[in-house]
């Protein structure tokens, strides 16, 4: 076995002998080579990378601490992960129809996205909601929308993930109430409500109320959860909507985790047991174009969170530990130019998610630079991932890229970043703290600078938006209908006239006053006046009277 001094020697007079007369003869592409987030790269790597890496320590087995490998001992050997293909436009009827055309194409998971009036708490014929409905995501206005968005899908055999945040304790009690009408105990239903506020902050705007109720909010679906879903998973600690604003692979970690701090956090300021919750805890990544540095990204977030949850918390049970998540492939990634690219670069990104080991995988369609998927389009987004999990071969070993040093340097890399990060949140008071004083918009935002800056100098190549251009035919795409929005409206009227009114106020009045109140969990209020067909626009507005509004910081 050579010994590091020795390698170190013999790498030198590499550099002596080989190296100098290569480059005598033709340079390097670039003076200096760096991942999208600018940590340095190698032009090799070697075991002197890695010398002080130690194997139990850094890495373990799968499905040990500290979980670099995988949360799973034999990960897709044994079960593959989810297919969850995002999905929801127009009506209910409309998205109805999609959820069993991808159930039959052989997805695994439902993951509904909703129009922007749902995910602020709007009814289809508020003013503000104007132009907006079915457009981005399917309408979801009571109880009458979802459970015609689950007709003739069983609930106890998928799993459901529900992109909402601010009204999440409205759409969580929506599903319980469509499948106890199925029959189905809430005990057993298995899914997730992405529930995290905070991000919203930070870089989407999907907020109603300011950010104390909003948390109050969130651990309400906590405590509710623990208590009768078991088979919940309470949040998705989403750095995917970071990322897609600008921020660079470290600081979707670092934002993500410090974010999950202050959730935990705030739950164990409830009185709830952290190794009662810690387990349905979620996360929800990007992945983009960078291979190596994507892969890399995933091992270390999931080793960072196992220590912060062992080391900082506390936390005794070996599932408090493990980091599950879902990702899904760039949206900003995508390019109108060129689109049939987008397929391309879909596939390397599917392929970082499954070496990095996730939970539950979306694949963004070719079409989406344009508009919401086509049939055909989300179809080869599905085959992607399929034909990744039955004919590469990649996924038949686990971790197949552990021991690489160019992957072990560079998840070290991305951690010991990641953590200087989480270290300057917690100096600014935690992740609400420093999101009021608009430290991680300001982050985010000079790294989205950096990267247009970057593109337009064409010192980033973008095949098809500055270099490689070509004219390519214009593709059919989905079309919103424009008379979905009337459609939805004259539901919504036919509704309110139809249900029984008197019960639908009592049940509003019971939600303001044990919001008043502040101590109570909400969830069982808003589940009895979903019940009785109260709109998600009654509800938050109900709430809203009792919280106020946010007024966001403006970061330039």
């Amino acid at each position: 076995m050579t010994k590091p001094q020795s390698l170190k020697w013999e790498k030198e007079r590499w550099k002596r002998e080989t190296l100098d007369k290569a480059l005598s003869r033709s340079r390097e592409r670039k003076d200096t080579f760096v991942t999208d987030a600018g940590l340095p790269l190698e032009r090799i790597y070697s075991p002197i990378d890695v010398e002080d890496l130690d194997y139990i320590r850094d890495l373990g087995f799968p499905g040990k601490y500290p979980y670099t490998r995988g949360v799973y001992a034999t990960m897709y050997r044994g079960r593959l992960w989810t297919m969850r293909q995002y999905a929801g436009y127009g009506t209910a009827e409309q998205t109805n129809q999609r959820f069993r055309y991808l159930l039959e194409q052989g997805q695994t998971g439902l993951s509904i996205a909703f129009d922007f009036p749902t995910q602020i708490g709007l009814d289809c014929d508020q003013p503000l909601a104007m132009g907006e409905v079915g457009k981005v995501g399917v309408s979801v206005g009571s109880l009458k929308e979802m459970e015609t968005l689950f007709e003739q899908i069983p609930l106890h055999e998928i799993t459901t993930s529900m992109t909402i945040n601010a009204p999440a304790a409205v759409l969580l009690a929506m599903y319980i109430a469509i499948a106890q009408k199925q029959g189905i105990v809430q005990s057993v239903l298995g899914g997730t409500t992405q529930n995290d506020i905070l991000k919203e902050y930070v870089a989407r705007g999907m907020y109603i109320y300011p950010p104390k109720p909003s948390m109050k909010l969130v651990t309400d679906i906590f405590e509710y959860c623990s208590k009768h879903m078991p088979r919940w998973n309470i949040i998705s600690i989403s750095g995917y909507h970071m990322r897609e604003a600008g921020a660079t692979a470290v600081q979707e970690v670092a934002f993500t985790l410090a974010n999950g701090i202050a959730y935990v956090q705030a739950a164990i300021q409830r009185g709830l047991d952290l190794d009662a919750f810690a387990r349905r805890l979620s996360f929800f990544f990007a992945c983009h174009n960078n291979l190596l540095e994507e892969i890399a990204k995933f091992r270390a977030a999931r080793r960072l969170w196992a220590r912060i949850m062992k080391e900082k918390f506390g936390a005794k049970k070996a599932s408090s530990w493990q980091m599950r998540f879902h990702t899904q492939t760039s949206g900003v990634a995508l390019t109108a130019q060129q689109p049939h690219s987008n397929i391309v670069r879909v596939t390397i990104q599917a392929l970082a998610a499954a070496l990095g080991g996730t939970q539950s995988l979306h694949t963004n369609s070719f079409d989406e630079a344009y508009a919401l998927p086509s049939q055909e389009a989300v179809t080869i987004a599905l085959r992607t991932q399929q034909i990744i999990a039955h004919e590469s071969g990649v996924i038949d070993t686990v971790d197949p890229l552990a021991g690489s040093y160019c992957i072990e340097a560079l998840t070290r890399q991305v951690e010991e970043e990641a953590m200087h990060y989480i270290e300057k949140i917690d100096s600014q008071g935690g992740a609400v703290s420093a999101i009021e004083k608009g430290y991680m918009q300001r982050e985010i935002t000079e790294s989205a600078y950096r990267y247009q800056k970057e593109v337009e100098s064409g010192e980033r190549i973008v095949v098809g938006v500055n270099s490689f251009r070509s004219k390519e035919a214009a593709i059919k795409h989905l079309r919103v209908d424009p008379n979905v929005e009337r459609k939805v409206v004259d539901q919504m009227k036919q509704l309110r006239r139809n249900r029984d009114n008197v019960r639908v106020e009592k049940a509003l009045d019971r939600v303001y006053k044990m919001a008043m109140d502040g101590e109570e969990n909400l969830v069982p209020p808003i589940l009895s006046a979903v019940k009785e067909y109260a709109t998600i626009g009654e509800i938050c507005g109900r709430l809203q009277q009792v919280y106020g509004e946010h007024n966001p910081l403006t970061v330039f």
